[in-house]
């Protein structure tokens, strides 16, 4: 019935392509090649690698927009058990780069293993959730908390605390979508002071200890520590209502902003753009959370509609952290800025998560054919 009826259906259905999401994306994409552009200091080879890396990304997400959900579910287990495999290797034969043991060296393919389990660790606490009676009992928590720890640890190892945390958080929202009770929620965040001092005494190196005291008063330490965000407030601040213009922002131009490329580009873009240019991302943000979470509202099943909502808010998470990071808001964890920062991994998977989002969507209409 499925092939009959698809002969009818539009182009984009057919080929599991959701317009409104793919065009946000496209939008916010070019977006940030523009400010990359800037930050990046007129640097054609940079701004050319960026646009390689999104025309890989893009066919990736093109890619997994075919993936029926039911085949991802199928595989899922799987992904699981190889993601595990690898974050064991990385402490015994990754490479380091920065004081930072996270990659493994596939001959010409370099590949951060935390960053697909951002991805996958959503796809297994969905679909084991999907198999178990919701909202879930104290048995099925403790196993799906167990599914969420054990990465979320060896990542931290590397140490990796801001993937880690992400990771985390990916895991506990679709927990969340699945109905936790609010007294759950409530003994969670009541615990939070506990697991802040395992996570202090036992997990955190001494230069992410520092990070977070800096975020406490970053004019203790102005030339070590606190140098990024003084800086990257002086960036935003100095933007005003419609900012310096393009390739005129003053604190990136002279490069008295670090990282300006990466996990400050949203500095470069306030002072560029000003107010008006961080209100017209917040704008395409939102409206891409929108769409994603209105994709789970859709879903037919309890597998897809605790997956698109998972992914939706994993991507949520990556923007409010990085702005709360690079404004003063949070401490800084070292995540991009989504579609925007410079980088590879990160915005493959990101756009994997998105094609996974598409074939929710598409699939769900040929179902209802």
């Amino acid at each position: 019935m499925i092939d009959q009826t698809s002969k009818h259906m539009p182009l984009t259905s057919r080929i599991h392509i959701d317009i409104p999401l793919l065009s946000l994306l496209i939008i916010l994409s070019m977006f940030g090649l523009l400010v990359l552009y800037s930050a990046s200091g007129e640097s054609g080879a940079m701004l050319t690698r960026q646009i390689t890396r999104l025309s890989i990304a893009f066919a990736v997400l093109f890619i997994t927009a075919q993936i029926p959900p039911h085949w991802m579910k199928i595989i899922t287990l799987w992904l699981f058990v190889i993601g595990l495999i690898m974050l064991i290797l990385v402490p015994l034969i990754g490479e380091s780069h920065k004081g930072a043991q996270r990659w493994l060296n596939f001959g010409a393919i370099l590949i951060q293993p935390s960053e697909i389990m951002k991805l996958i660790i959503p796809m297994m606490v969905a679909s084991y959730l999907s198999e178990q009676i919701i909202p879930p009992r104290p048995k099925q928590l403790i196993i799906a908390t167990a599914m969420i720890a054990v990465p979320v640890l060896l990542i931290a190892i590397q140490p990796d605390l801001g993937t880690s945390l992400l990771i985390a958080s990916a895991g506990l929202f679709v927990l969340f979508l699945a109905g936790l009770s609010w007294k759950i929620i409530g003994g969670g965040v009541a615990a939070i002071p506990l697991l802040s001092f395992i996570l202090w005494e036992f997990l955190m190196r001494d230069y992410q200890k520092r990070r977070v005291l800096t975020f406490l008063d970053p004019e203790s330490d102005p030339r070590g520590a606190g140098y990024h965000i003084i800086q990257s407030k002086i960036a935003i601040g100095s933007g005003g209502g419609f900012g310096k213009g393009w390739l005129d922002g003053t604190q990136s131009q002279l490069e008295f902003l670090p990282e300006r490329h990466t996990d400050f580009i949203f500095a470069v873009l306030a002072e560029e753009f000003g107010f008006i240019g961080v209100i017209a991302l917040f704008t395409i943000y939102i409206l891409i959370i929108m769409r994603g979470l209105y994709i789970a509202t859709q879903a037919q099943e309890s597998y897809t509609r605790l997956l698109a909502g998972g992914i939706t808010m994993i991507f949520f998470t990556y923007f409010f952290v990085n702005v709360g990071m690079v404004t003063g808001l949070l401490p800084v964890v070292g995540l991009p800025l989504p579609l925007v920062s410079y980088g590879g991994t990160s915005m493959v998977t990101l756009m994997a998560a998105f094609g996974i989002l598409m074939s929710i969507q598409t699939h769900r209409r040929l179902l209802n054919k």
